[in-house]
């Protein structure tokens, strides 16, 4: 943001200019997970423990914003003009899904692309599906259904407007990025909500265009979020099971229903059971892999690839 010149009064002092919100890494030591035991994670399966201060590094102090490059460093011509939408979801910016956001938001800038970013929690999105998500009339004011209403919406134009400025992103966008902790196998609710309002019929599917056939073929996905418990315990002989099967219903039943490709997703094992050391090399693996993201090849989306 633009600072006004002000007019330094005889003999006054310069103020000094405030850093960046990010100018430097803040040491945090090591925390260890209010679940832990013995190195183990011992509580509700499936939820990533909170992560105050767990990142190394400051996310951005304006939490909704559009990111527009300052400098014209050398890039791809296959990145330059790309759009990405990074939908965030956590309560806390200095938390580790902070400093992945905050490094996602720097590189793909640096390699040439606009980035926006829906900040759920900062805009207090609204993730109840509603009547107040239509404007106007009904199309069936005797008994309320949500799906048709939307879809019936959608077509006159009649959303409310946070769900056609969240659809705007969306369209404009090649690639969406979702930014969370893991909840209880599951996405947080308030990103749940986003898909429920957002990705309404008409708009990213209909009855008769689904999956290869959706309204959203033209864009990649990747989902990127933190898990309170250890790589081994996402395995299949682990305790929860192979890490795809929680991510079923969000890549194929979500994303790949949609007709949006998904590429592989990139997980943060348990950032709070880990040393500063390690979480800077998880970070640094974020950073190395959204140098090369748009050469990678999408997932395959198919039962067989899932539950083999």
């Amino acid at each position: 943001m633009r600072s006004q010149q002000r007019r330094r009064a005889p003999g006054r002092a310069r103020p000094r200019a405030e850093p960046e919100p990010w100018a430097a890494p803040i040491p945090i030591p090591p925390r260890r997970c209010p679940w832990a035991r013995g190195g183990r994670t011992a509580g509700p399966p499936g939820r990533s423990a909170p992560s105050p201060g767990a990142g190394v590094l400051r996310a951005p102090r304006s939490r909704q914003y559009r990111i527009i490059r300052r400098q014209a460093p050398q890039r791809s011509p296959t990145m330059a003009g790309k759009k990405v939408l990074i939908v965030y979801a956590h309560q806390e910016p200095k938390s580790f899904n902070g400093s992945l956001l905050k490094i996602a938001v720097e590189e793909l800038t640096k390699q040439g692309c606009s980035v926006t970013v829906s900040d759920l929690y900062a805009m207090q999105f609204e993730p109840r599906a509603t009547r107040n998500d239509i404007v106007g009339h009904l199309h069936n004011s005797e008994v309320f259904n949500y799906g048709v209403e939307t879809w019936e919406a959608y077509k006159r134009g009649g959303l409310s407007k946070d769900l056609v400025e969240e659809q705007k992103k969306v369209q404009e966008a090649d690639l969406l990025i979702f930014q969370f902790p893991l909840f209880w196998f599951s996405m947080p609710a308030i990103l749940k909500g986003w898909m429920d309002r957002v990705l309404v019929q008409g708009f990213a599917y209909d009855l008769s265009k689904a999956y290869d056939g959706g309204l959203l073929q033209d864009k990649l996905s990747l989902f990127s979020f933190t898990t309170g418990g250890s790589q081994e315990i996402y395995s299949k002989e682990g305790i929860s099971g192979d890490i795809r099967y929680v991510l079923w219903p969000m890549q194929h039943g979500i994303m790949h229903f949609c007709g949006v490709k998904v590429l592989e997703p990139h997980i943060s094992y348990a950032p709070e059971n880990v040393s500063e050391e390690k979480r800077k090399e998880m970070l640094t693996a974020w950073t190395q892999r959204l140098k090369t993201l748009w050469k990678e090849k999408p997932i395959d989306c198919s039962p067989e690839w899932y539950f083999k």
